[in-house]
């Protein structure tokens, strides 16, 4: 019984600590910042903001960037015409890869990233785990309220309630849904 309470002990301090590890502004040593890395790259900005808000990398893992960037993928981009020319698909490809989510400082994708298992590869972010827990009670209300989901239309017209989306913002208190109202969690 006393090696059980010891080893319980230990695994509870220790989870002590990577909770308040994870929760602080820096992780061994690295800053760590809210919200998500915005979009900085004026070539992806262009070509994929034009049609869409252009979602910001950190958003997804790498390995779903490379299944969304892929030619053949661009060629159906959820039911359009999305290609790029070669050198431009390369370039933003790049930029994506080097600003996915697991490379990524800000708290919400690093929480996107650990909500995901290894073999996961989702091409909307909202298929993520980790928004689909964030979005469980906005998704019915949209469910429910007709008003609200005609203005809203989908999870993934992310401007449409996060008021400060552009910047990378998405905390509660910038969160204000249309018909509804302030967001009160």
């Amino acid at each position: 019984m006393r090696r059980f309470l010891t080893i319980f002990a230990i695994f509870m301090a220790s989870h002590l600590v990577a909770q308040q590890a994870y929760a602080s502004d820096t992780f061994l040593g690295i800053p760590r910042f809210k919200g998500v890395n915005p979009v900085k790259d004026m070539n992806y900005q262009e070509s994929c903001g034009e049609c869409h808000f252009a979602y910001f990398p950190g958003l997804l893992p790498s390995r779903s960037w490379k299944k969304i960037m892929a030619p053949k993928a661009l060629e159906n981009h959820f039911g359009e015409n999305a290609e790029l020319d070669e050198s431009d698909r390369q370039a933003i490809l790049s930029w994506l890869l080097a600003n996915a989510a697991e490379t990524s400082h800000y708290k919400r994708s690093v929480k996107i990233v650990l909500s995901l298992r290894d073999d996961q590869a989702p091409l909307r972010i909202t298929k993520t785990p980790y928004i689909q827990r964030k979005h469980e009670e906005v998704s019915e209300m949209l469910n429910r309220r007709a008003d609200v989901m005609r203005k809203v239309r989908s999870l993934s017209n992310c401007a449409k309630c996060h008021q400060e989306a552009s910047k990378g913002v998405f905390d509660d208190d910038t969160v204000r849904i249309p018909v509804y109202g302030e967001w009160d969690d």
